[in-house]
């Protein structure tokens, strides 16, 4: 199954696991939040998946520069985005940061193994 598809369906499975949670106990601004720290992952790790498919192929050097450096690009792009959204949009800040943690952890396992595939294919052949 390609990366992509693992990420949506990933994505799917918990969205499907917490929509009975939010729609018993959260009310509008919770549910807004959680879509949005949904959102901001995945286009985290999509950005990631980018730029592992970029520099397979490439040098050691460029490999770690665009996946590690992307890592820390990237961080520092979701914490940025956080900000303005609590700090002016007033999007409920637990949420946001709780959703975007359970996506980020579940996201951050696949890019890991898709890494180790990626690498292992390449000192392989």
């Amino acid at each position: 199954m390609s990366f992509p598809k693992q990420v949506f369906l990933t994505c799917g499975s918990i969205c499907a696991v917490s929509a009975y949670p939010l729609a018993t106990y959260g009310n509008g601004e919770v549910t807004k939040a959680a879509l949005a720290g949904g959102i901001i992952a995945t286009l985290n790790i999509l950005a990631g998946y980018a730029a592992i498919q970029y520099s397979v192929g490439r040098s050691m050097n460029t490999f770690m520069k665009f996946v590690l450096g992307g890592m820390g690009v990237r961080l520092a792009a979701m914490a940025g985005v956080l900000v303005l959204l609590t700090m002016v949009f007033g999007f409920h800040p637990a949420a946001l940061v709780a959703s975007l943690g359970v996506f980020y952890v579940a996201y951050l396992v696949l890019e890991i193994f898709f890494i180790q595939k990626k690498l292992g294919m390449r000192q392989d052949g």
